[in-house]
Parts: C-alpha cells; structure tokens; sequence
C-alpha cells in the first residue's frame, strides 16, 4: 500500500508524472482528453501463440490450485496466509509471472498477469495481494525498467523463485506528497555503501518480505540545497531492518502490511537503483503500471457478487415471484452485469496497451485504477442490498446456522481499500486533470499570470487567437469530418457520441480557463466532472471494442446498456459543469472547519473517549 493518503489542495505536479523512458506520450486517453478520437489505438494486436499457450497452461493450473487450496473465508477469520498456500504459488511459477525466462520467471504478459489476478483475488483478496504487491509494484517491475544486469541476475531469479518483494514509499507524515520524506540515506566516508535510517509505513508483504525497494532521502548534489529522493533494493535479512508493527484493517485481513524501521542499515553502494536523486521518478512510473492490478482485483468482486446475486434472486420469493423479477433489483442486477463487463474489457485493452508498449500509459493506467476500483466498489454495495441481512451477515455465521456462506461481506470490506491505495481517486481525478488542462494553460500562457506584463499578455493574446482559430473550429466538426464506425454495427452510435462528447470536453476546457482563469486549479469540483467525462468515454470505447472483439450478441447487449448508462453520466456532468452549488458547499465545509457546526456533533459520547476501568 504506497498511498493511503487523501487529498491535496493542489493540482499533481507535472513533474511529478513523467512520461517513461522511450514511449511516445501521445496515446490514447491523451489525444481523447484533447478532443481528438483516435480508437484505432486501441485495437487488438496479433497475439502470440506461444504466450498464449504457455499462458493457458499456466492459468489452467493456477484456477485447480486456488479452487482446491486457497480458503478465502478461512485466511479472512485468522488473518493470516498459510506458508503453504505461498509455496503452492511458488511452485507453480505464479510469483515470476511477468519475469523474463532468461531469469527463471515464466515471461509473460500483462494480460496474462490480469488474469492471473482474477482467478486467485476471486478466492482470496488477500492472497492476490501477495502477488500483486511482489509483482505489480515490488522489486521485479523497477528493477526490470531500471536496474543494471547484474542486479537482475543477482534477484530476479530468487523474485521469480518465490523470495517475497514489497515497496516501500508511505511515511507516517508523508502519502501523496513525497516532498517531505524523512528516511534518509548517507554515502559512507569510503563510498562503499550508503547508511539508511528511516521509518516507512504501510508497506504490503513487508513483514514477511525477503528483499524491498526502499525511497530515502539523499544528499542534494554540489550546489543546491534541495535533497533528491533515491532507491534502493534491501535485503530484510540485514542488520538494522526491523517490522516494529503488524498493521491490521478492515478488509484484506491476510495481507501482512506493517510499519518497518531502518537504524544504520548498511546498504551496498551497487544496489542503488536506476541513478542517485531518480528515486521518485522510479517510483511514479512502477505506479503507472502497478496500477493496472487493482482493476483485475475489481473484476473477480465484480464477477463473485454477480454470481451470487443471480443465484439468489432467482430463489429468494417474495410477493409471489423471485425477487429479480421485481424492477428495483432487475434494475440493479442489470446495472451490475454491464459495469462488470466494462471493467473486465478495461482490464483486456489496458493490459494489452501496457504489452504493446507503443505508448507511455500512465493516463490509460490512471483511468483504469479511477473507474474500475469506484465501479467495483459500487457493484459490492448492490450485491450488499439485494442480499440484504444475508449480506450483512459473515459466512461463517451463515453457515453455523445451515445456509450457503456466501462472503458478500467479506468482498464488500476487501473491495473498500481499491479506492484508497495505489493513489486515491481524489490524487488520480488531480492528476488526470493537470493533464486534461496541461494542453491549454501552455496555449494561454502569460495571459494567466497576474505578474505579467500587459505586452506579454497581449503576446499570449495573440498567439492563442492564431491557435484557436484553427483549433477550436475543429474541436466542433472534428477532423477528418464525419469518420465512419460502420464496422462497429450497432455499437456504431456510442462510438460517435464518445468522438462528440470528446471534441465537448476539449472545447469546455477552454470554457472553463475562460471562465476562471489561474483560479481553475482551485476549481477540484469542476475539474473533477471533467475527468469524470473523459474516464467515462475511455472506458466507454473500451467496452466497445472488446464487445466487437468477442463478437457474441451478449456481449454486444452488455456493451450497449453500458454505453446507455455511461452517456446519461456523461451528459449528467456537462449539465452540472458550470451550473453547481460547489461555492456553497465549500463556503459551509470552511465553517465546520473553523467550528461554527460544532454544535452539531453534540449529543453523543466521544469514541475518542476512553471507557473508565
């Protein structure tokens, strides 16, 4: 977990977010979010029948073992994975996934990962979590982008193996805004190796890992005074690593998470990772892709709530008919099946954008964490009330008492962290807006700077009406004119309407630096209904394509109620752009702040109040 912070009061930095190394950062979602529709980038490449069959062998054997040897009900009511369930995994390969072969993994694709995912979180969140915080975030995937061949000989071979990874960013004072980090790293006087010191919270596998990817704090370099953010790969075997608290929640109670403290812990100067002072670029860019996990963990709760709500609203009678026949759970059952299979075709073109590495994804990996996690979470409070006190009520307690223990509950509690770790969706909608508006503030310019003088400003003036003379007609008729979407049949009018609503929300961009200028930044709730809109029509084409790809009319059914759906969202959040009561609510919430509804939290006891004996 590298994040569980909230929110901060700014836009994301953009250096906060580089583009990785090598890839054009002109993909998909971010020619979508600047109004030009370009599904093409999207599509389906050629698979290869080798990884295809190799991984299907593998996932044919990972879905026996996890059906016969993982207890999801049973890790959740002891808190705790069995070492033999990890060896299971080990076994089979499962911790080397996307590995190389050449270092003893099993070289595989991202897709393939996702899958992977699915099958184990469908039985256990908890034990997905291993997998996911070793692979997607841990040692492997930044040291595959960033380390020297003799660092990946020297790990990746015992990763592949089985040895445990983590990655540890968090810091009791520091989540979102790194800036502030107190884990320091000091070269020695001869240069051999650095001495680390510091806390770090919150680190998923970190109390049971082998080796660890830690961000200090390092030296800043001869004539500057700022101190830059460094990695480094540590081994927990060393002298000085401790786990000074097991952290528990309130979901994925398996998962071994906990505080760890580094006191002079002497680090070879050879497992410095990537280069000194590139520590949180390292970490952002194996953010980009480790995020591409949770939406797979969203599509095994998705599927186990659809499932049991099928079940038991063809069986539950209530007024003479099962209760699915009623509209209020017909609706929300309907509602379910097309949200899990957007989140699953978000899962297949996003993984598949990530193997094509044609372009950088951090935008497309954004929106995938973004929508998927908040959808997943919404389907387990439907699956929660169509179950209603049988949802409420624990597995085993159902069980105890004869009837089938279906975990509604326990998906519920495990699904609820999606939304908090890996980057907020309140830090993703911030740095998805930062680069919805990057585009046109660089067209403004001076023209939003109060410093700046009026004969740059009538510069700026200038050069934006030359621009939007060409741009802003465009962003109303699209270019080319008319694009033809024939071959998507009767999906055809989605994908127009998300090209339309594309070249809208470019275009109300600029309405909205119009509108309030520099103070945009300020504006979360504006920004935010855009970003919603672009999250919305990227997953929108998503469900599209993978619809067409499968080529089965359920399918297509499923894709066209999702595309219903979403459109009414999105036509919602142009609605409510520039016409809101967000002054209103944020003048009230800066009055509780200061203690004028105090009164409001009168009459009852305290729960920081402790009980007397």
């Amino acid at each position: 977990m590298p994040d569980m912070s909230a929110h901060p009061s700014r836009l994301v930095p953009a250096s906060a977010y580089p583009p990785a190394a090598d890839l054009d950062s002109r993909g998909f979602a971010r020619l979508l979010l600047g109004g030009r529709f370009r599904p093409e980038l999207l599509d389906a490449p050629e698979p290869d029948p080798k990884e295809e069959a190799r991984a299907e062998a593998f996932l044919s054997r990972l879905e026996v073992f996890a059906r016969e040897h993982i207890d999801g009900n049973a890790i959740d009511r002891n808190g705790h994975v069995p070492e033999e369930v990890l060896d299971g995994l080990r076994e089979l390969g499962a911790f080397g996934i996307k590995i190389p072969r050449e270092y003893g993994g099993l070289g595989l694709s991202q897709r393939s990962y996702a899958r992977a995912l699915t099958i184990v979180a469908s039985r256990c969140g908890s034990t997905g979590a291993y997998l996911s915080a070793h692979q997607s975030i841990g040692v492997p995937g930044p040291l595959l982008m960033f380390g020297t061949e003799e660092q990946k000989r020297r790990y990746l071979p015992r990763l592949a193996g089985g040895e445990l990874s983590a990655f540890a960013l968090t810091e009791v004072d520091v989540g979102s805004d790194p800036a502030h980090m107190s884990t320091t790293a000091e070269r020695s006087s001869d240069g051999s190796h650095w001495i680390l010191n510091g806390e770090k919270l919150w680190t998923t596998n970190g109390p049971r890992a082998d080796i660890i990817v830690v961000m200090a704090s390092t030296p800043p370099k001869e004539g500057s005074s700022r101190r830059k953010i460094s990695a480094f790969i540590v081994e927990t075997a060393w002298e000085g690593v401790e786990t000074t608290h097991h952290c528990s929640f309130m979901g994925l109670r398996g998962i071994s998470n906990g505080l760890l403290r580094f006191t002079d812990v002497k680090v070879p100067e050879e497992n410095l990772l990537w280069a000194e002072g590139r520590g949180l670029k390292l970490a952002l860019i194996t953010l980009n892709t480790g995020r591409l996990s949770l939406p797979a963990f969203c599509v095994a709760g998705g599927k186990a709530s659809l499932g049991i709500c099928r079940s038991w609203a063809n069986e539950r009678i209530q007024w003479g008919r099962p209760i699915g026949r009623h509209d209020a759970i017909a609706q929300m059952l309907g509602r379910m099946a097309a949200d899990t299979f957007a989140m699953e075709a978000l899962v297949e073109v996003s993984s598949r954008v990530a193997d094509g590495h044609r372009f950088d994804i951090r935008l497309e990996a954004a929106i995938a964490k973004l929508w998927a996690t908040e959808a997943g979470l919404a389907i387990a409070h439907a699956a929660m009330q169509i179950r209603g006190g049988r949802g409420y009520e624990t597995h085993d307690s159902l069980v105890g008492r004869g009837e089938v223990g279906h975990p509604v509950e326990r998906i519920l509690r495990d699904m609820r962290i999606n939304t908090i770790f890996e980057g907020s969706s309140e830090i993703m909608r911030l740095f998805l807006a930062r680069e919805l508006v990057g585009e046109q503030l660089a067209v403004f310019g001076d023209l939003l700077r109060n410093d700046a003088s009026a004969r740059r400003k009538l510069a700026s003036l200038a050069r934006a009406a030359l621009h939007y003379a060409w741009w802003y007609p465009s962003r109303y008729l699209g270019w080319p004119l008319g694009p033809g979407y024939r071959r998507y049949g009767r999906l055809a009018g989605h994908l127009r309407f998300v090209d339309s609503m594309s070249r809208r929300l470019a275009r109300s961009v600029v309405h909205a630096l119009v509108r309030y200028g520099a103070s945009l930044k300020r504006r979360q709730a504006v920004l935010f209904r855009m970003v919603e809109v672009g999250s919305e029509l990227f997953v929108m084409t998503a469900t599209v394509l993978y619809a067409r790809e499968l080529g089965e009319p359920e399918a297509e059914r499923l894709a066209d109620l999702f595309c219903r759906h979403a459109g009414v969202r999105v036509r919602d959040r142009f609605d409510a752009l520039f016409d809101n009561d967000d002054v209103a609510t944020y003048e009230l919430a800066q009055q509780v702040l200061e203690g004028d509804y105090a009164w409001l939290e009168e009459g009852i006891v305290s729960v920081f109040t402790p009980p007397v004996g």
